[in-house]
């Protein structure tokens, strides 16, 4: 099997190499993936696999039945939403889409595992249980595609044993792999915030309730929450990013908003903080004067990689590529809707690197001059592929 997968992904890897230039020439922002989508039916037709369109809006749910395909389910996940970003890459396949670009490699994932899902739909006679493959829209985007396909029935009929997701690694070079058990990535919460009160002339302050400066204790305030009340071996990060007040040099204005965001890796302290949150901003605020109003929107959760399917996962990946080009990766801060699945049905969720220092292909996810080296695509296809099968 292994070597049947490496030969079909090497002899597929330059239709799939032309698969995501394509998708990266017409990228489509979150929940907007109607052609993308119209592209993968296309595929997904021509290489003769079932599926089911229209989830989530865009989302596509592809079905592959091996023998006896009721034994076991194993689900495949591509997101294909692209970014608001102006692509400064001087490429053959730069973005034909103004202000829309393929910065987080969305286009690699989804060439990958649709790559993975003709080599697996050739091979189904050779493997038991069902593979369910889902192409998901909208992971950049608030309340995350991922939650919608769940909530629309994405996991069910049949239920997956286990799902897997791969995503781009920049600083890692092309064609190796990263695992890491347990959990991976922080959950992602977004605070608005809103002091009011009486602006009035900058000369007469005692005459106001000065909202700049109540905006500003409170943003010092709120990192004790972090420093003094979460354990410092979980690691957690609150962060104001946007300070929006006043128009001009002598005017305490009478309203200021405050945006930012907060990531935790434990979901019991991850709600607990937000308490804590609305119960400092309350209290600096009435203590001084001011009116507030809070909003903290609940984003995606922790994503935890299920120790029993990565250890598996690994030595599978491990048997296809080598020791050489597979290890450990690190735990990170940003967040990834693929946490929805994992907190429902055990999950793996690791990195397929795609740098190549040489080539100066070193830019980071979401930015103007992000690229890949398209040599990972074979390996993530085949990689895709033959995890699939040996679960």
């Amino acid at each position: 099997m292994k070597n049947r997968i490496k030969a079909l992904a090497k002899a597929y890897a330059p239709d799939f190499t032309a698969i995501r230039r394509h998708l990266h020439s017409h990228p489509e922002l979150s929940f907007q993936e109607f052609e993308t989508s119209a592209f993968i039916q296309q595929k997904l037709t021509e290489f003769g696999v079932p599926f089911q369109a229209g989830i989530a809006g865009t989302g596509i749910i592809a079905l592959i039945a091996g023998k006896n395909p009721t034994s076991k389910t194993i689900a495949l996940r591509a997101d294909m939403d692209a970014l608001p970003i102006t692509e400064a890459n001087e490429v053959s396949y730069k973005s034909t889409n103004p202000g829309v670009m393929h910065a987080c490699g969305h286009d690699v994932h989804t060439s990958c595992v649709l790559g993975a899902t003709k080599i697996l739909n050739e091979l189904k006679d050779q493997f038991e249980g069902t593979i369910k493959v889902l192409f998901q829209p909208g992971e950049e985007k608030h309340p995350g595609g991922a939650s919608i396909m769940i909530e629309e029935g994405a996991l069910d009929n049949p239920r997956p044993d286990a799902i897997l997701g791969l995503h781009v690694h920049p600083t890692m070079e092309a064609g190796k792999l990263g695992f890491h058990a347990g959990k991976y990535m922080a959950s992602a919460d977004e605070i608005y915030i809103t002091i009011k009160g009486k602006g009035g002339h900058a000369a007469q302050p005692h005459l106001t309730v000065d909202t700049i400066l109540v905006a500003s204790q409170l943003v010092v305030s709120l990192q004790q929450i972090i420093s003094r009340n979460n354990n410092p071996f979980s690691p957690s990060v609150l962060s104001i990013c946007a300070f929006n007040g006043g128009f001009t040099t002598n005017v305490i204005p009478s309203e200021v908003k405050l945006m930012g965001t907060f990531r935790a890796m434990d979901e019991t302290w991850r709600f607990k903080a937000h308490e804590l949150i609305r119960k400092q901003a309350i209290g600096v605020a009435e203590a001084m004067g001011a009116e507030i109003d809070i909003e903290i929107l609940v984003g995606y959760p922790t994503l935890y990689n299920n120790e029993e399917v990565t250890a598996k996962a690994e030595g599978f990946a491990t048997d296809y590529l080598g020791t050489a080009f597979v290890g450990d990766t690190e735990i990170r801060m940003g967040a990834e809707d693929f946490a929805f699945y994992s907190q429902v049905v055990p999950a793996c969720f690791f990195r397929l690197g795609t740098g190549n220092v040489a080539r100066g292909i070193t830019s980071g996810v979401h930015t103007p001059t992000f690229d890949v080296d398209e040599q990972a695509i074979e390996v993530g296809m085949g990689t895709m592929a033959y995890l699939a099968t040996q679960f």
